[in-house]
């Protein structure tokens, strides 16, 4: 909390400042769709001044992850299921390529620990340890990427992976995803390990598709568990 007396930040690293910690907020559950972002709160939250808050603000509208409603304010960007397909649909690309430069730079070092990793899932999902598995499976994609480094398209990742937290939450929470995920990832690990740019590319791409196919099936469960119009007498 920003105490009386104390500097407020201004600038491009106030907005910067904002913008990071509102990406983390949502991707970490903190701020859920729909929910307004109040500029008095964000700059008693941040210190910073009111136009850094709304450079911000726009910044996070130009990255897809907040909207502005007319006379409303803005507020946290609600992305619909088959927005989110089309979404994961770019970040298959992605993900392919980061794994196969990945593949490409690997060091006996960071084998080791991508190994380390993959171990540690398959622990946390034989324990039923959801919460571990979901921090590993962030680890893993971290270590990847910083791997691959390839800046660019890990920082297109990160802006389209904070629009579609919500449908990634609901996919961890169904029935056995851990199990199938598990298998994906130990798959791009082996890959990226082998030096085989081909298959850890084709291992991530396999990944993401699995991700979407499983929406897809959720979609269409939403869509039969939904009531159906009766037909009015006329």
């Amino acid at each position: 909390m920003q105490g009386e007396g104390q500097n407020v930040l201004s600038g491009a690293a106030a907005t910067e400042l904002v913008v990071d910690g509102v990406r983390r907020a949502i991707l970490g559950g903190e701020m859920s769709p729909g929910q307004r972002l109040v500029e008095a709160e964000l700059m008693e939250m941040f210190g910073v001044t009111r136009g850094s808050v709304r450079s911000a603000i726009d910044d996070l509208t130009g990255d897809g992850l907040v909207e502005k409603i007319p006379n409303r304010g803005a507020r946290v960007r609600r992305v619909s299921l088959d927005e989110a397909i089309a979404i994961l649909e770019c970040r298959g690309v992605l993900e392919g390529l980061i794994a196969a430069r990945a593949a490409e730079r690997v060091t006996a070092e960071q084998a080791e620990r991508l190994n380390r990793i993959g171990t540690q899932m398959q622990e946390a999902v034989a324990g039923a340890e959801l919460r571990t598995y979901a921090r590993l499976n962030s680890q893993l994609h971290e270590l990847v990427a910083e791997i691959g480094a390839q800046e660019i398209a890990t920082a297109l990742i990160l802006k389209l992976r904070s629009q579609i937290v919500r449908h990634q939450f609901q996919l961890s929470q169904r029935p056995g995803r851990p199990q199938v995920s598990l298998g994906q990832h130990l798959a791009i690990i082996e890959a990226v390990t082998s030096k085989d740019p081909q298959m850890a590319e084709q291992a991530a791409r396999r990944h993401v598709q699995s991700v979407i196919e499983t929406l897809l099936e959720i979609k269409e469960e939403e869509r039969e568990a939904a009531p159906q119009r009766q037909p009015i007498a006329v």
